[in-house]
């Protein structure tokens, strides 16, 4: 059983890891959120059972999300998917009831499946903060699943894929939080994934991959366009101590009596000085106060030219749909589309599942 510590792009990791480390023979149990960027999903904050139709229960508190489950609208979610193309099986973690809440669902889970084993899987490593770090963005879901992981009754081993990758706290930083590695993920390790790559919206996850696939220099990501470095430790995973990832993470400690998610926020604001849900709140209410583009061919490579142009001044080498997606002021019903097109007009740009920004010489 794999934990995904921060949502969708974690399980897409996850599902990776699994093939890699346990050879996919007998897929693993995929716990984690429904909780995807706001391209994706344009609620605030995560999504639980309530959101969906179609779940299907595994345990008193614990329901699987199959291939022909539905989020109700508005909400959005990348798991129906990724079960209709991964073996895995993906069950939906309710941080809504806090880490008292998310521990009774891991108990649960741990004594219907009797796994051989419980990894937590990180992808970046904003799991080992303290939460105090400035470039620290997105706590609350690592500190919870942390928090619960650590009150279980059962051996859980701490793993974070491709340090920094996630562009919180910087590799080297890293580097004495962390033990031994225990993979280096390959080309190959990739490939179980591949067809989720090219359209999960993850960033992270995209970088582990084509860092793994041979991808280096410099990725622009997010809307603020944050660089991101490519280099030889992105596709390594590395095993951390539980308890000492715990005893580090102010937020984790905080929350772990806590039976509700409000709770959980606002430990965050007093520890952190913010919530990762009050920023998703304020930047859906400026998404949809936004007047949609109109995704003109012309125009859009225009706007490429010039986007790659800055970029290249900056040293930056490589770039996400997700980033061009927002850069271009599109929405995420357009970044497909965005897609198709930039790959259909400048194929050899495209090193899967990163957009190559080319020196310009």
């Amino acid at each position: 059983m794999i934990v995904a510590a921060g949502g969708g792009g974690d399980a897409v990791a996850a599902a990776m890891l699994d093939a890699a480390l346990y050879g996919g023979e007998t897929p693993a149990v995929v716990l984690t959120y429904a909780w995807d960027c706001l391209l994706i999903d344009p609620v605030p904050g995560p999504r639980g059972p309530a959101n969906f139709t179609g779940l299907r229960p595994l345990t008193r508190s614990v329901q699987t999300v199959p291939a022909d489950a539905t989020p109700i609208a508005p909400a959005g979610s990348t798991l129906p998917r990724l079960a209709a193309e991964l073996p895995q099986t993906f069950a939906l973690i309710d941080p809504h009831h806090g880490a008292e809440g998310m521990v009774r669902q891991l108990e649960e889970i741990v004594h219907y499946l009797e796994p051989d084993s419980v990894d937590l899987l990180d992808v970046g490593g904003d799991i080992l903060a303290q939460g105090d770090e400035p470039t620290l963005r997105s706590p609350l879901a690592d500190a919870l699943t942390l928090a619960a992981c650590c009150e279980l009754n059962f051996p859980v081993r701490l793993l974070v894929a491709g340090p920094g990758l996630d562009g919180e706290i910087p590799a080297d930083a890293l580097h004495d939080r962390m033990g031994p590695v225990a993979l280096r993920l390959t080309a190959e390790h990739v490939t179980p994934v591949s067809s989720v790559l090219e359209w999960h919206p993850s960033e992270a996850t995209a970088m582990l991959a084509a860092t793994a696939r041979g991808a280096r220099g410099l990725c622009e990501v997010r809307d603020a366009g944050l660089p991101v470095p490519l280099t030889d430790e992105g596709p390594l995973v590395y095993e951390a101590d539980l308890d000492e990832a715990l005893n580090r993470n102010q937020l984790a400690r905080a929350i772990l009596a806590t039976e509700n998610l409000h709770q959980v926020e606002q430990h965050s604001r007093e520890i952190c000085g913010f919530s990762e849900i009050d920023y998703e709140r304020n930047k859906a209410s400026w998404l949809g106060s936004r007047p949609v583009q109109k995704l003109d061919p012309e125009a859009i490579l225009h706007q490429l030219d010039e986007f790659e142009t800055h970029a290249r001044s900056r040293g930056i080498t490589h770039t996400t749909f997700r980033r061009l997606t927002e850069a271009f002021g599109l929405s995420g019903q357009q970044r497909q589309d965005l897609r198709a097109l930039l790959l259909s007009s400048r194929p050899e740009q495209y090193q899967a599942p990163l957009w190559h920004i080319p020196s310009g010489a």
